[in-house]
């Protein structure tokens, strides 16, 4: 049995108060709780504990300060319930604890997975470029149930996804230099689903790019390269040289018809 022979308020917590304690076999223990489980088990200056109330005290404190935690989290963003989950057990909270959190939360609607999807899937559609299997999958990771994730990437339109895949595109234009028009489709393919687009998407988008590298642009993009590669293969002649040019300069997608009339130039400088 413990007595509680004085209640202070604690004074790194004006919330929270300091609860003295008395046991009867001479035992002394000081204790901080939440200033509303000091009402909710009407403590006082001489209130008897048995060791089961004394135990729901200290787990009902317990809650109260991962609500806490809890709330302070969710000050910054929305959070799913699997980042609560996560962010309360680092803090060293038990699952029952995290639990009856987790109830409170849900109660006064701090938390709702379907509505953190939805406002989720939004904000990556408006502030980012990814495609919709990156986000599905961020959602994924975030906890997110399966039925939930199929709900909110509706928001995500096969039309939406093309615009989203088109600005990809003309970003990466804009940074892409000396390419022949293959090598930079084939690099275009890769970014794009990096960037998390389905392959239907992507063949929709640049299908619509045939012809965008006019064939002056192509001829500059061959003439740089065979120049670079050409300083590489100085020391050989011959077959040889031919040979490496043109293994070279097709790798970097050009075709062989335009390889030979590039070889040609250099021959004839």
């Amino acid at each position: 049995m413990w007595l509680v022979t004085k209640i202070a308020v604690d004074p790194r917590d004006h919330e929270r108060f300091v609860l003295h304690l008395l046991h009867e076999k001479g035992e002394t223990m000081s204790i901080t709780i939440d200033q509303n489980v000091l009402v909710e088990f009407c403590l006082k200056k001489g209130t008897e504990l048995d060791e089961f109330t004394f135990e729901e005290i200290v787990y009902a404190d317990a809650v109260k300060k991962a609500y806490h935690a809890a709330l302070l989290f969710l000050a910054s963003r929305m959070r799913s319930e699997k980042e609560i989950v996560d962010h309360l057990k680092k803090k060293g909270n038990t699952d029952a604890v995290i639990r009856d959190v987790l109830h409170e939360l849900r109660k006064h609607r701090y938390v709702d997975d379907r509505e953190f999807a939805l406002a989720f899937v939004r904000t990556q559609i408006n502030t980012t470029l990814k495609g919709p299997i990156v986000i599905a999958k961020e959602l994924e990771n975030l906890g997110i149930a399966e039925a939930l994730i199929e709900e909110s990437m509706r928001l995500f339109s096969a039309e939406k996804q093309r615009e989203a895949a088109k600005k990809v595109v003309e970003k990466a234009k804009k940074q892409s230099k000396k390419r022949s028009s293959l090598e930079w489709k084939q690099q275009l393919i890769q970014l794009l689903q990096r960037k998390g687009f389905p392959r239907a998407v992507i063949d929709d988008v640049l299908s619509e790019m045939d012809g965008w590298q006019g064939e002056e642009e192509e001829w500059e993009a061959l003439e740089y390269h065979a120049r670079k590669i050409h300083r590489r293969y100085t020391n050989y002649s011959g077959w040889e040289y031919e040979r490496k040019m043109k293994q070279a300069l097709y790798r970097k997608g050009f075709s062989l018809e335009q390889i030979d009339r590039v070889l040609q130039m250099l021959k004839e400088e």
